[in-house]
């Protein structure tokens, strides 16, 4: 047990909860939070009413790199400096007034936030080198409560197993495909691998992306199935890296997403200027 994890195990997830978030996903997990995280906003890309409104908005057309380090940035100056902090309040403020100039359902919010809750357990299961505690998962649930109510979503769930059905059953009603989806998550799955590889090798990294995919989610976005024996490679090689994992010293120093050097932002970022703005024509702007 590492040094976190037993600071974990020492804490109430129903108040210290922010702490809890901020010790996984800098310390404990960081790496698999962060692809758990990424995932969850790419999973909901097979929602036509979610990808149609990112599509419309030419964010992703016009420079998806900045729409997803703006994202990224933006939830992570929460995560990290707390949810009632200056900073955190700013970036706060920053996404609601983003959504609140479209129409978005309560219920595609609600969705989102589930994938957030949902999808970092499911990783973990998965692919870590251990699952998350109870104490762990009760305090990621408490999070984004709080987290859902500051963006004044409606109809909360009170449990994981609540967001886990509510999340299950909305993918059931709503995943469908269209072209949005594919335009979206294409563009998405690209930029993902062109953090690991160069841009004549994106094509070939497409199918290691589509293996992580359910059949459900492949369809909704369009994605060809990759033969069977890729999806065995990719699931053996995630949970080979986790038993290596467990050799090593748990980590010293926080791994920040908010300190990351980006190539959109080489001077660094003011969290005032992150995300999408309308000009004067009612336009989606830089």
């Amino acid at each position: 047990m590492s040094r976190w994890s037993k600071e974990i195990a020492q804490l109430d997830p129903s108040a210290d909860y922010e702490r809890i978030v901020y010790l996984l996903s800098t310390f404990e997990f960081a790496w698999d939070i962060e692809k758990a995280l990424e995932f969850a906003l790419f999973r909901t890309y097979g929602v036509p009413s979610i990808s149609g409104l990112l599509a419309k908005t030419g964010a992703f057309r016009k420079d998806t790199q900045k729409r997803y380090d703006d994202t990224e940035l933006l939830l992570a100056e929460i995560a990290e400096t707390g949810q009632d902090s200056i900073r955190g309040q700013v970036a706060m403020a920053r996404i609601n007034d983003m959504h609140g100039r479209y129409r978005i359902s309560n219920d595609d919010m609600l969705y989102v936030l589930s994938t957030f809750v949902t999808e970092p357990k499911l990783w973990l299961d998965r692919f870590g080198r251990r699952a998350l505690t109870t104490v762990e998962i009760d305090a990621s649930v408490s999070y984004y409560r709080a987290l859902g109510k500051k963006m004044g979503i409606n109809d909360i769930p009170q449990s994981f197993d609540a967001f886990d059905a509510y999340k299950n059953t909305y993918e059931a009603d709503h995943f469908k495909y269209a072209p949005s989806n594919a335009e979206i998550a294409n563009a998405t799955r690209d930029l993902l691998l062109s953090f690991y590889l160069p841009p004549q090798l994106v094509p070939l990294g497409r199918p290691v992306v589509h293996a992580l995919c359910d059949p459900q989610l492949r369809q909704a976005m369009g994605f060809t199935n990759p033969p069977l024996w890729l999806e065995r490679l990719v699931v053996t090689a995630l949970k080979t890296r986790a038993k290596f994992l467990c050799l090593l010293p748990a980590r010293r120093r926080p791994r920040l997403i908010s300190e990351r050097r980006r190539k959109t932002y080489p001077r660094g970022y003011q969290i005032e200027q992150l995300g999408t703005f309308t000009n004067d024509q009612g336009k989606a702007g830089p």
